[in-house]
């Protein structure tokens, strides 16, 4: 995971990404973290590892927990993690 030192969300508060609820703050948070992964040099490293490793929670590569689930739906899930942990490597 060298990718990570290069990260945006490097410094900023870890509770941003991982919002407890969904509702109120918690979506505020979310679109919060999103608007960092936007900014981020390597939000296509931090998707892949996403996927791969299936991160049920949080924010990860500009992407909620519905989102990447639709993604892995959508990719046939098996075959999203292997080109995600292929992609990560």
């Amino acid at each position: 995971m060298m990718w990570l030192t290069k990260a945006a969300c490097v410094g900023e508060d870890p509770e941003m990404f991982f919002p407890v609820g969904s509702t109120g703050p918690a979506l505020e948070d979310v679109a919060a973290a999103k608007r960092v992964c936007a900014r981020c040099p390597v939000i296509a490293d931090c998707l892949a590892y996403a996927l791969a490793h299936a991160q049920t929670t949080g924010v990860w590569g500009g992407t909620d927990e519905a989102e990447r689930a639709d993604l892995l739906r959508a990719a046939g899930g098996r075959r999203a993690r292997g080109a995600a942990r292929r992609a990560a490597a």
